[in-house]
């Protein structure tokens, strides 16, 4: 078994996206394990408000099916393909980590590297698995947020999933 991190964001009709979301992974995977939800500043781009959140749960998929499943997942809860990177969206699920899988897989870059430059992944990683060490750093996510130093704002909203 694995044990996967996925980031959800969303800034379209961001509860509904959010909790359909978490509807499909539970089909497929429950049970989830997730953090608290926060709402943040779109990052690269001027746009409304993100929810943020991180999921984790274990599976035996391996890594390539699970980057097309999650795909499919987005395009299904309305994702444009070929949209810029940094623009609204409806829902973006990004793997944060698989195991502790170091490197190019699959299409992506793992430990993602995101995990330690935004808040909105790494606050809510640690606050979901603050004992978890980094596949890199080899810190804990709860050290990694105690010495993050970024302008980055986020605030806890309120959430309930399921609903």
């Amino acid at each position: 078994m694995a044990e996967v991190f996925l980031g959800l964001g969303s800034n379209i009709q961001r509860y509904q996206h959010m909790v359909k979301a978490l509807d499909a992974l539970a089909e497929l995977f429950a049970p989830l394990r997730l953090s608290p939800v926060y709402e943040s500043e779109s990052v690269g781009f001027r746009g409304s408000l993100f929810l943020n959140m991180v999921v984790s749960f274990d599976t035996d998929m391996a890594l390539a099916p699970l980057v097309e499943l999650l795909r499919d997942i987005e395009i299904r809860l309305g994702r444009v393909v070929g949209a810029p990177k940094f623009s609204p969206r409806t829902l973006d699920i990004d793997i944060l980590s698989y195991d502790n899988l170091r490197g190019n897989f699959a299409g992506i870059e793992l430990p993602r590297d995101e995990v330690t430059y935004n808040a909105f992944v790494l606050r809510p990683l640690s606050e979901l698995a603050p004992d978890h060490c980094h596949p890199v750093s080899g810190k804990t996510y709860r050290e990694l947020w105690a010495g993050y130093a970024s302008e980055q704002k986020l605030w806890p909203v309120e959430f309930r999933w399921p609903s």
